[in-house]
């Protein structure tokens, strides 16, 4: 049976609000404290320990160790003896304990115990007093499926034996897997929810043994396009995992890394090489599954359609360690792999023609000329995401892009923080992962004030209703530094890396720039101290491919007066390394429509400058307009996540004539 009309485009939404299946099968969780998760401010820099600190340790404990990809490996302390290590692949040692280079987390794959480096150094000390091992893996930190997933997963039925073969045909044709073969499907594990018309994919431990979470897949075609609904059991934040993980042998030197389950089945199937997905696709990495992913010598990233997943890509590969990595460039001719199986392509062939991830310091054109060719393929999305609650500001900057450095200012008093938290809160909705630092206001005001904006109403008049909008706030990719009042600069900037490399965050808030000045040296002239802090946070951006968002005050002047750019307090550094600068204007003797306005004096991007009225409403604490927020944000998440016909690299890039 060939795939309905509605194939042709597909968008993948992800699920910002809890799910709502059929029937009351998927009920939400009970009431959970309201709580972000928060980056530790520190004394020293973040992570708190090097790799030759790390290297020293295990050296002066007897430790014996060999250096891998991302991580050190070692014999675990939490198995009884060496023959509980897994065994050596083909040639050199193999051990069951790893190290992360960058943080010094540990995680043991034969008993799963896992915790920060200070647990495995107080691991070590028990060790050496006789604690036994079983004592030991107390420390195991992943956490069960929970009796929601378990639940559903018994209610499930397995794809490959529904009773009605038309059902099977329709539930595949819906979920454009109709070539994917029943034997797949049951290698896989994949089932059926009926009542909610779900496909339910299992995370199970590496062993196979015990099920650790749920990834739930909607589907509904709209006309030619098919809406793809995602969500996970446990809570996203709660779990991460392999789809495939129990499938890889433990001589398997080679993987191929999708950025979804449908395209993990056709992968597999087309070209019989081992194939993960990865749990939050094109979203994030995260480090703990680094440990699963040290095996092999070569690691093929083919995430997606878009210049999106070229970016993550890139991204992962740096994580990964470049030098195994290689990259499908997105293009007509080498699209999703569900999108290529379904085409009849040759999937081995493209998966052989990946591009290596390491670059030399000099290329020539020839090598740049398939990403220059995207960018003009793609102009939309080399644009960046646009806002849904500030149409007018995507007129302007044509949206938010990585690597870029916005300076934002504004008379005292004016909102800047409520307008920044409504800004970056837009971008947070649509999948950018987002790093607050607040050094003025404190978090909890901070989240107030973001929550309020987020349910567009006055929470403490409906208390009610607290919960469930605390709980889709709380699925958001939404992290806070503890940072609070004066701040070295050093300390931020290594909180930040720290936060890049654990949560593949994209777009950091600094509010604000004054509060990093007074832990420096008072001998110090202050406006070199500000040049210093500017230029640090540019090279962070630059190095690290995210946006930072840098709100600065103005200088004092007659406030009759509209801010220019020169109003920026400091030299002008601030603004010359800038690639956007916005000015909150707010017209003091004003009163009604037109009192507060956005003035975009500077646009890197292309240029384009210019001002446009924003209205306060102080029941929802934002400046957009609250009954258009909806629709605009279906519409603007639509246009960021569709990709388009035109290829991000196709074979007329390199024809040659």
């Amino acid at each position: 049976m060939g795939l309905p009309p509605c194939r042709a485009s597909l968008r993948l939404l992800p699920a910002l609000s809890g799910w709502a299946g059929g029937g009351g099968a998927l009920a939400g969780p009970g009431r959970r404290p309201y709580k972000k998760e928060t980056l530790p401010a520190s004394e020293g820099p973040v992570p708190p320990v090097s790799v030759p600190e790390i290297r020293q340790y295990l050296r002066a404990q007897g430790i014996p160790f060999h250096e891998g990809y991302s991580c050190l490996h070692a014999p675990s302390l939490f198995v009884e003896g060496p023959g509980e290590q897994l065994p050596p692949p083909a040639g050199g040692a193999r051990y069951s304990l790893f190290i992360d280079k960058t943080t010094g987390s540990f995680m043991c794959l034969a008993t799963l115990a896992e915790g920060t480096w200070q647990d495995f150094q107080a691991s070590v000390e028990l060790k050496h007093k006789g604690v036994p091992s079983a004592g030991l893996q107390q420390l195991e930190g992943v956490d069960p499926a929970g009796e929601d997933a378990r639940h559903i997963w018994d209610r499930a039925l397995p794809l490959w034996e529904l009773l009605d073969e038309e059902e099977t045909r329709t539930v595949k044709a819906t979920f454009g897997i109709s070539k994917v073969s029943d034997s797949t499907l049951k290698r896989f594990g994949v089932r059926y929810l009926r009542t909610a018309r779900t496909l339910v994919f299992p995370w199970f431990n590496p062993r196979g043994t015990g099920l650790k979470g749920l990834k739930l897949l909607g589907a509904e075609c709209q006309g030619d396009t098919v809406l793809y609904v995602e969500n996970t059991l446990p809570r996203p934040s709660a779990y991460h995992n392999l789809f495939g993980l129990p499938l890889i042998g433990r001589r398997d030197t080679e993987v191929v890394l999708t950025g979804r389950e449908l395209d993990t089945l056709a992968l597999h199937q087309a070209t019989g090489l081992p194939s993960l997905s990865l749990p939050r696709g094109v979203t994030c990495l995260p480090p703990v599954l680094l440990p699963y992913l040290e095996q092999f010598k070569r690691i093929t990233l083919w995430l997606g359609e878009d210049l999106r997943s070229w970016e993550a890509a890139k991204l992962f590969a740096r994580k990964l360690n470049p030098k195994r990595c290689s990259l499908v460039r997105p293009g007509d001719q080498q699209p999703r792999p569900l999108e290529a199986f379904t085409r009849g392509m040759n999937l081995s062939k493209i998966v052989r023609s990946a591009l290596p991830a390491g670059h030399k310091s000099i290329v020539s054109f020839r090598q740049l000329r398939d990403e220059v060719f995207g960018e003009l393929a793609n102009v939309e999305q080399v644009a960046g995401v646009k806002w849904a609650r500030f149409p007018d500001l995507n007129k302007l900057l044509k949206g938010h892009r990585k690597g870029e450095l916005t300076v934002f200012t504004g008379p005292t008093g004016s909102g800047k923080t409520t307008f920044i938290s409504e800004y970056a809160l837009d971008l947070c909705m649509q999948g950018v992962n987002t790093l607050w630092g607040s050094f003025e206001i404190n978090n909890v005001r901070l989240a107030k004030i973001m929550l309020t904006q987020f349910a567009e109403r006055r929470l403490e008049e409906q208390l009610e209703q607290f919960d469930q909008w605390a709980d889709k706030f709380e699925d958001l990719p939404l992290y806070f530094m503890t940072f609070h009042g004066h701040q070295n600069i050093k300390a931020v900037i290594d909180t930040m890396l720290h936060a890049v490399y654990m949560y593949d965050i994209s777009h950091v808030v600094i509010d604000n720039l004054q509060f990093m000045m007074g832990q420096e040296q008072l001998s110090v002239d202050r406006l070199a101290v500000q040049d210093y802090i500017v230029g640090a946070f540019r090279k962070f951006a630059t190095d690290n491919g995210c946006h930072v968002t840098l709100v600065i005050h103005p200088r004092k002047e007659d406030e009759e007066r509209e801010l220019q750019t020169a109003s920026i307090f400091g030299s002008a550094k601030a603004s010359q390394e800038a690639d956007n600068v916005l000015i909150l204007q707010d017209r003091k003797l004003v009163t009604g429509p037109g009192k507060r306005y956005l003035q975009v004096s500077k646009n890197r991007f292309d240029g384009d400058v210019g001002v446009f009225p924003l209205e306060f409403s102080k029941v929802s604490l934002t400046f957009s307009a609250p009954s258009k927020g909806k629709a605009r944000l279906k519409k603007v998440k639509e246009d960021n996540e569709t990709p388009k016909k035109a290829p991000a690299g196709g074979s007329g890039a390199s024809k040659k004539q």
